[in-house]
């Protein structure tokens, strides 16, 4: 290798970084366009949503949407650590098209700008001008939003760091003056990324994935505060935990051999602590971080959809606890 070009920094399985300044993203980076899915008979297409930033959406819709009947909206952030995938990656088209045809639901996938690039909290800041596009006449008017969306049923849905992201995007709007135009109805939370300092649960007794977990968010967040910054553990000393959380009800899905597990659990329970939005848990046997992503036509990624259809339709069980 050019000595120019020497390995300075690995951020196992994401990205590596060279003593030149340069990186590699290790995954994440295949590209899937839009267009009509003909396994789900889900379409969709990519919009440029934010011109002063570049930020685009990746809309789905039902192929058999009327404009006689809105379907729920779902806004949703995508996972990968805040380094890597995007709107386009392959297995993440393929799970909103799942996701889509499960729940009968308008989707906007939002591309936001990821680490190293634009350094934290830049995904936060473009899922806030997101929902501010969301909330615009430009939305407002975009044909497919217009004819199939109902903007009073809109649910702020994330994996892994979109989960965390959603989680941040409804605190923010409970002190926003946004947060008078824009009525959250819930949030999904699936798998949500959150850590610690200290370590709890399944964490205790696994070592080695906690200093892995650790190395991720210390290389998305220079922060004084390490693993307690409050981007990261919104229960450490100084953070606003969930209270005035602004959306009525909130889904929390984790899964049984994600180390982020217990994580989730502690979100969940300190929601029914709050008295705030209704809390719902789906715990999930014998499978990993976003499983659902990796195959979505599995059966139990089925039933995932299957709990957030009823979520975003219905509301399903109100602090009902099942997998």
């Amino acid at each position: 290798m050019d000595s120019s070009k020497e390995i300075l920094l690995e951020i196992f399985p994401y990205v590596r970084v060279y003593n030149n300044g340069t990186f590699d993203r290790l995954a994440g980076f295949e590209i899937a366009p839009p267009g009509l899915d003909p396994e789900t008979q889900v379409e969709s297409k990519d919009v440029l949503i934010l011109p002063d930033t570049g930020i685009s959406a990746r809309i789905y819709r039902p192929s058999s949407a009327s404009a006689a009947t809105k379907l729920p909206l779902v806004v949703y952030f995508h996972g990968g650590a805040f380094i890597i995938a995007s709107i386009a990656d392959p297995k993440y088209h393929a799970s909103l098209n799942s996701l889509v045809a499960e729940s009968n639901v308008i989707v906007i996938s939002v591309d936001y700008r990821r680490v190293p690039e634009h350094p934290l909290p830049t995904a936060y800041d473009d899922s806030y001008a997101a929902l501010q596009w969301i909330a615009s006449e430009e939305a407002r008017s975009e044909p497919w939003l217009r004819d199939h969306a109902d903007f009073d049923r809109l649910f702020p849905v994330g994996d892994s760091g979109g989960a965390n992201m959603s989680h941040h995007l409804a605190m923010r709007l409970r002190d926003d003056v946004l947060g008078k135009r824009v009525k959250l109805s819930g949030i999904g939370m699936i798998q949500p990324y959150f850590w610690g300092e200290k370590p709890i649960g399944a964490e205790v007794a696994d070592p080695g994935r906690k200093a892995l977990v650790d190395s991720w968010w210390r290389f998305v967040c220079v922060s004084d505060k390490g693993c307690d910054d409050p981007l990261i553990n919104p229960f450490a000393d100084g953070a606003p935990g969930v209270d005035g959380l602004a959306c009525k009800k909130v889904l929390v899905i984790v899964s049984e051999k994600d180390i982020l597990r217990d994580r989730g659990r502690l979100y969940y329970e300190k929601l029914v602590e709050s008295g705030g939005a209704a809390a719902e848990i789906m715990e999930i046997d014998g499978e990993d971080h976003v499983f659902h992503i990796f195959d979505p036509s599995c059966k139990k990624a089925k039933r995932l959809f299957e709990r957030v259809a009823a979520f975003v339709n219905t509301g399903g069980d109100d602090r009902k606890k099942g997998a």
